[in-house]
């Protein structure tokens, strides 16, 4: 998840290479959106193999559970504050492992919600996603301005989220999910607008650098959507009987 700000570029190119620049650029983005497609795309494969298997019951009966649980955020964390002294394949990596790990612990939601629904909340999340991924890339609007709110908003969910886990109030989870649509939807938008303008800072330059930037910007938006998803099939979705 995005907890920071990056740095905002100041230097523009010279008249000359903008147009290299933009090249550069929609071809990066592409990279970046197809890492984010694929993980999202290992992750649901992992998900559903492990809930029609029966492995995601077996281990949640077990202590390795919390393992489960625990390791995607160790494996964020490895990546944010590690990522300048690993090579790009290391981060490559760890990038396909979360995406995995983040399977095995969202198997659940393939025996809490019917497939049907969560198919529909997909599309719903897919369409809402580039939508405000879309306006975030294009827009000439400083989003900035609104990133505190929106970092404040994501503390204010997680701590209200842990409270939930002991009280279990159904009103409290609607207000999380609601907030956290809204929250999500400004983070696509932020963040994707925050990974174009480091562009010319640090992947414009090539080689490794363009590489772990490129990991980097396709973890963040991998975070949005699956929040994004969680929050509105807690909404929207169907549970079975």
């Amino acid at each position: 998840m995005a907890l920071g700000s990056q740095p905002r570029w100041t230097v523009r190119p010279a008249a000359g290479a903008q147009a290299d620049v933009d090249v550069g650029l929609r071809n990066y983005m592409l990279r970046i959106y197809n890492y984010m497609a694929s993980g999202l795309a290992l992750t649901g494969i992992v998900a559903l193999v492990f809930a029609q298997s029966g492995l995601y019951a077996s281990l949640a009966r077990t202590p390795l559970i919390w393992l489960v649980m625990l390791a995607p955020l160790g494996l964020v964390m490895w990546l944010s504050y590690g990522i300048q002294r690993m090579q790009a394949s290391t981060a490559q990596a760890l990038y396909w492992i979360y995406a995995a790990l983040m399977g095995v612990s969202l198997a659940s939601v393939f025996l809490v919600f019917t497939g049907e629904s969560i198919a529909r909340v997909f599309f719903i999340t897919a369409g809402t996603f580039a939508a405000m991924s879309f306006y975030g890339y294009t827009t000439q609007r400083d989003l900035s301005q609104f990133g505190s709110f929106l970092i404040m908003g994501l503390i204010g969910i997680v701590i209200a989220s842990l409270v939930n886990i002991f009280i279990a109030s159904s009103a409290l989870q609607f207000a999380i999910s609601v907030i956290g649509v809204i929250v999500f939807v400004g983070l696509t938008a932020w963040d994707t607008q925050q990974i174009k303008e480091i562009y010319v800072d640090d992947a414009y330059a090539g080689g490794e650098a363009a590489a772990k930037t490129a990991v980097m910007g396709a973890l963040r938006l991998y975070l949005d959507f699956i929040n994004l998803f969680m929050m509105l099939l807690q909404l929207l979705g169907t549970r079975r009987d």
